[in-house]
């Protein structure tokens, strides 16, 4: 553990009117760190993501990333600091190419901007090319570069949730919150994207992933956060975490865990 975390949440709170969706909820993540985020339907993992992203506002509680007080920080000065995200629900602009698609992603830290832009000349063509190039880079990380101008709606579905992935690739993040990224995949295209965030992983980005396979989940993260009714209740190494009590009386169940257990 360093000195300086990577990402601090402190008591992260979200409200909708008398409901709470996300209470006390406190996480606290080194650069280059892999950790699982599990737990039920409703735990409030994705409103954990949707606070820490930005995409919503907290109700209460503190957040800092890099040392920066993110306090009411816009996404977009999230993902220029570096932390960005992907979705349950793909998000790909379907009749733009793999391409364009990822250099949305790369525009965050690399596009001419609105002068520039209505101006032209050379140094929007200078942009263009860094974005072009960033955008390669991502879609080479994931394996897809040969799919760089098919439009993204002809791609298969496994094949579409890696371009969201080069496109937060191309933000350039430290890093990145992948929410049920196997989501709706078989389970070929499930082992392949596990094989990506271990390669993602092992260059030194930090990875924060929430997913309801469990034994995925297990198999390649070496710590776990396990969330019910919007607060961590647990928080550790994952063999460690997986056998906790408190885990299998809320979520996993016993039978469950064994079949976890065996798999690990």
């Amino acid at each position: 553990m360093t000195d300086t975390p990577l990402l601090q949440a402190d008591n992260l709170q979200r409200h909708y009117g008398g409901v709470t969706a996300l209470g006390a909820f406190s996480l606290r993540l080194d650069p280059g760190e892999l950790v699982g985020l599990i737990g039920p339907n409703g735990a409030g993992k994705t409103t954990a993501f949707n606070v820490i992203s930005g995409v919503v506002a907290a109700s209460g509680g503190r957040l800092r990333f890099v040392g920066e007080d993110l306090g009411r920080a816009s996404p977009q000065h999230r993902a220029r600091l570096g932390l960005t995200r992907t979705f349950q629900n793909i998000r790909l602009f379907p009749e733009l190419t793999v391409l364009d698609n990822v250099k949305a992603g790369a525009h965050l830290r690399h596009g001419a901007g609105l002068a520039r832009t209505l101006l032209g000349g050379g140094r929007l063509r200078e942009s263009e090319r860094k974005l072009q190039t960033v955008a390669g880079a991502a879609l080479e990380r994931v394996g897809l570069q040969r799919l760089a101008g098919r439009p993204a709606q002809e791609l298969a579905y496994g094949d579409q949730r890696r371009v969201e992935i080069a496109r937060s690739l191309a933000s350039e993040p430290r890093l990145i919150l992948l929410d049920e990224p196997a989501a709706g995949m078989n389970e070929h295209e499930t082992g392949q994207l596990a094989e990506l965030i271990r390669s993602l992983h092992a260059e030194g980005l930090a990875i924060v992933l929430v997913e309801h396979d469990v034994q995925m989940v297990a198999r390649l993260c070496p710590r776990l956060v396990v969330m019910d009714r919007g607060e961590a209740i647990a928080d550790g190494e994952t063999d460690a975490v997986l056998r906790d009590p408190q885990v299998v009386s809320a979520y996993l169940g016993s039978r469950k865990m064994a079949g976890v257990g065996a798999a690990c």
